[in-house]
């Protein structure tokens, strides 16, 4: 959920799923590796697959459950070497804990990364970190050859700070991820909630940026969830992917409207706030040193009810509804190019 929207948010007071591959058509995007990342991919002895689903808010969805089944069911099919879920997950509350346990029991790997919304209901990072059975809040760990870096992006302290949720890398994890950064000659993936770049970046993205740029003959790629968007951006020479939520694009107070029957709004109101995609959203992600390339396969899905367009809701003036605003996650192809 972004910033923006983020403000308006108060307690309320108030047949089938797609298969994995198939992505409606949508054509698979190639996009250029950089040398320097390049380079590191072809250190790998094998390719390594990550499953990747964020922002399933499943407190405020009927049917969080049933998105997560098909993300597992999909993963089960062709086991990645992890699976990670990137923030805004389900509050790490007792009543979530059948669902945190069905994600964390899915996988031998399955790792955690707060999002903003994790921490709502008073809880904290300790008793997130606990309940969700992360390591740290921030820590790194190997998959197959890769170096998996992950950040908190909800740290207190931003000079720039706007109000609402936190949205900052504060000094001490700027300090621990140029260590990591420094450390090993491994290719290295970083994961935040929050984007390190494009839209609804943490406050100090120019600061994280520099340093992921100095090190992108290692970064060959940074993942987010959050901004509820199919984007991908290049800062630095280092590659920026913004996976969309599994379940909605957040609309706002201003915009309410409803998307299922009325039963479902009385128990879930704030869906009125969303546009509802009518399949979980979730995507594989392979990085193969034999072809030199990361490879995104995503999942195509559709509207529940109107969209962001149709309901004259323009989110940032850097997005257009239609392209990074869709109820998709588009196949793509980050590729070596050969002359």
């Amino acid at each position: 959920m972004t910033e923006r929207f983020d403000r308006d948010r108060r307690e309320p007071t108030c047949p089938s799923r797609r298969a994995f591959l198939e992505t409606a058509a949508l054509a698979s995007l190639a996009i250029a590796l950089p040398r320097r990342s390049s380079a590191a991919i072809r250190t790998l002895a094998a390719p390594v697959e990550f499953g990747v689903i964020t922002d399933l808010h499943h407190d405020i969805m009927h049917d969080g459950e049933a998105r997560l089944e098909t993300f597992l069911a999909a993963m089960s099919k062709r086991s990645p070497d992890a699976i990670l879920q990137l923030g805004d997950f389900a509050y790490p509350l007792p009543e979530n804990e059948a669902v945190i346990r069905r994600f964390n029991e899915a996988h031998p790997r399955s790792l955690h990364v707060i999002g903003n919304h994790d921490l709502d209901r008073g809880v904290t990072k300790t008793q997130c970190v606990e309940r969700f059975g992360m390591p740290g809040r921030h820590y790194a760990t190997d998959i197959g050859g890769i170096r998996l870096v992950v950040l908190d992006g909800n740290d207190r302290g931003s000079p720039a700070g706007r109000g609402g949720y936190p949205s900052y890398v504060g000094p001490e994890q700027v300090a621990w991820l140029k260590a990591q950064l420094a450390s090993g000659e491994e290719p290295i993936v970083v994961a935040c909630h929050q984007p390190l770049a494009g839209v609804f970046a943490v406050d100090n993205a120019e600061e994280i940026g520099a340093i992921l740029g100095a090190a992108a003959d290692r970064v060959i790629l940074v993942i987010n969830g959050h901004s509820h968007t199919d984007q991908m951006v290049r800062v630095a020479g280092v590659t920026h992917l913004h996976v969309n939520s599994a379940s909605y694009q957040w609309v706002g107070g201003d915009h309410r409207h409803s998307s299922y029957a009325e039963d479902i709004h009385e128990k879930h109101p704030w869906i009125a706030c969303t546009c509802p995609y009518r399949d979980g959203l979730f995507a594989r992600i392979t990085i193969d040193p034999g072809d030199l390339e990361i490879r995104v396969e995503g999942v195509g899905s559709s509207w529940v009810g109107a969209s962001p367009a149709e309901l004259g809701v323009d989110l940032d003036p850097r997005l257009t509804n239609g392209e990074e605003i869709a109820p998709r996650i588009r196949d793509r192809r980050i590729t070596r190019v050969r002359r």
